[in-house]
């Protein structure tokens, strides 16, 4: 087995006396896809925050690719090859699709924004923003405003604006919440293709997609990872079905 590319070693975050990451150690190899799961108030969110650098951890460790990140900014992070989607999308609802994946080009080359004129005929940044809206299925609504996409296919711009920045691992934080059936299918389709490439680490409420998706997952409650490994190993624990899964869940 290759080395992991991300390695996460004995990370914990507080507020006041609440302890939301407690001793949290994981790691994330090339090609595969490793979910966070766990109940509302994990702890999810703010471990996935710690890695992309929106918060620094109190204590502990956070090596991407052969670096000790622990201390680099959100900023240094992605210049290495993190690339982290959100809950909310962000998007530039009067741009249009390639406009906004254009823009995410030209920030990982380090030009100068022009916001209000952005991009526009510039093939050094319109080629490479066209070749990600085509991997994730968006190509032929190029030329349509961002805000008038449907909730999944923004969904898949936030992931084309990630890949337009050359990642070498995926930070993604629901990309399912709100999407229907169809769209849901289409992200998963979508993700599945996307772990072939890329290191995945997903936190995701779906578990019929979750056990679809992940060649590995980790369990966290109140801030503990309370199991690790393969989908068919979480399926089958006892102490994991007694503090997260439901039975659905478990025989889905």
């Amino acid at each position: 087995m290759s080395e992991p590319i991300l390695r996460i070693e004995g990370l914990r975050k507080s507020f006041g006396g609440l302890v939301v990451t407690d001793d949290v150690s994981l790691s994330v190899t090339h090609g595969v896809l490793h979910a966070v799961i766990g109940p509302n108030g994990a702890g999810k969110t703010t471990l996935i925050n710690q890695v992309a650098g929106l918060l620094a951890p109190d204590s502990g460790t956070i090596r991407f690719d052969g670096n000790d990140i622990t201390a680099y900014s959100m900023a240094r992070r992605a210049r290495l090859g993190l690339a982290r989607s959100f809950q909310i999308t962000a998007i530039i609802p009067g741009f249009t699709a390639r406009q906004n994946v254009a823009l995410a080009v030209q920030a990982h080359s380090g030009s100068s924004f022009r916001f209000f004129r952005p991009a526009d005929g510039e093939a050094r940044l319109n080629a490479p923003a066209m070749a990600a809206l085509d991997r994730v299925g968006l190509a032929g609504r190029a030329h349509v405003p961002a805000g008038a996409l449907s909730h999944g296919e923004k969904r898949q711009l936030e992931l084309a604006i990630a890949l337009a920045s050359e990642p070498k691992l995926l930070l993604l934080d629901e990309p399912l919440a709100g999407a229907g059936p169809e769209e849901t299918e289409r992200l998963v389709a979508l993700l599945s293709a996307l772990k072939q490439d890329y290191a995945v680490l997903l936190v995701e409420h779906d578990m019929q997609a979750v056990f679809r998706l992940a060649d590995r997952i980790s369990v966290l409650v109140y801030g503990k990872v309370i199991a690790s490994g393969p989908p068919e190993a979480i399926r089958a624990d006892a102490a994991v079905r007694a503090a997260y899964l439901g039975e659905d869940d478990v025989a889905a």
